[in-house]
């Protein structure tokens, strides 16, 4: 089964209540296996337009993510966030390995 990641680009305009929203979805990721692969910037746009800041959520499976995103824990801790940044947030299924999941790059 492919791994599946959370992709999020944000513009953050209160970086200490934004902080307090990372805080808060510590728990609902460690719970859904959800772990930090990127997470901020600096970053270095080098084509099209692209929010100041990117996050990277790689998760076991795509249920994990899923999971993660509708439980109370995350919307606990985006609630926080809604009111101090703006995002665009997808939930993109990985190839996983190509010897078993039958996909290839």
């Amino acid at each position: 089964m492919p791994k599946a990641y959370g992709i999020a680009h944000l513009t953050v305009d209160d970086p200490d209540a934004s902080e307090a929203c990372r805080q808060a979805n510590v728990p609902a990721l460690a719970r859904y296996g959800g772990r930090s692969i990127v997470r901020g910037e600096p970053q270095e746009v080098v084509e099209g337009r692209m929010r100041p800041r990117s996050v990277l959520i790689e998760f076991a499976s795509r249920a994990d993510a899923d999971a993660c995103y509708r439980s109370p824990g995350y919307h606990a801790a985006l609630a926080l966030r809604r009111p101090v940044s703006s995002a665009d947030l997808v939930i993109v299924d990985g190839w996983g390995d190509p010897g078993t999941s039958g996909r290839s790059p």
